[in-house]
């Protein structure tokens, strides 16, 4: 016996309510810990009054391969969701003060590139992962302007500069809050990530969450949003 058009109709709206409710709790599992976004607010507004929240430029911890790359508070982490369908690529690191202040440095020795359109953005290639021998992968640094684009990086690397060799601990220039359009600045931070290589020498594009790298053993922290739900990725002494 075939169904009516009116019974056909009920069960196509009762799967879309099924759907929806299938997806909100799939896109629910994949957003910022509400815990965590409400500490960057906290962060923002005093960073002060937290100083146990902070990791230093420059350590080293648990004997991972990479230093840190800033001062400040790992506020959002590699696998965040801001939005249905979207995944952190990387890092995002609030220094606690204004911009052109809070300094960034290689966090891996290698080859510095900026494209002539980066207003705010480096990237250095590693020949030679630390972690997997024989594979090439960038490490890249984004948010060092104003709101208006006004660069933070050093003069010693301007638009266009390409394969200039930078130690770890080189000073690149300063945390900013460029976005690209200057009526929303995104706080000050660094934004950081470990892109892959396109196997042809060149890096995949750090857009897609694809192309990008679990930070979490290359920092020796729980930078995995789907490991790390809720603490605070901070070196231990």
């Amino acid at each position: 016996m075939s169904s009516s058009p009116r019974s056909c109709a009920v069960n196509f709206l009762v799967f879309l309510v099924l759907a929806f409710i299938l997806g909100v709790r799939i896109f629910q599992s994949r957003t910022v810990s509400p815990d965590r976004t409400a500490r960057v607010i906290a962060w923002l507004r005093d960073p002060m009054a937290h100083p146990e929240w902070v990791v230093k430029a420059g350590q080293r911890c648990n004997n991972a391969p990479f230093i840190m790359p800033t001062s400040g508070y790992i506020g959002f982490l590699w696998a965040d969701s801001f939005r249905p369908g979207h995944q952190h690529q990387g890092l995002d690191i609030f220094g606690g003060e204004s911009g052109n202040i809070v300094p960034v440095f290689a966090a891996y020795s290698g080859f510095l590139s900026r494209l002539s359109e980066w207003k705010s953005s480096l990237i250095v290639r590693i020949p030679d992962d630390p972690l997997h021998p024989g594979r090439q992968i960038w490490t890249y640094y984004t948010h060092m302007a104003d709101q208006d684009g006004e660069t933070f990086i050093l003069p010693l690397f301007p638009l266009g500069v390409q394969e200039v060799f930078v130690d770890a601990g080189t000073l690149l220039g300063y945390q900013g809050n460029y976005s690209g359009d200057s009526y929303n600045p995104v706080g000050v931070h660094l934004h950081f990530s470990i892109v892959m290589d396109d196997g042809n020498g060149r890096f995949l594009n750090e857009l897609d969450f694809h192309n990008t790298l679990d930070p979490s053993p290359y920092l020796g922290l729980p930078l995995d949003s789907n490991v790390n739900k809720d603490t605070i990725p901070v070196c231990q002494p």
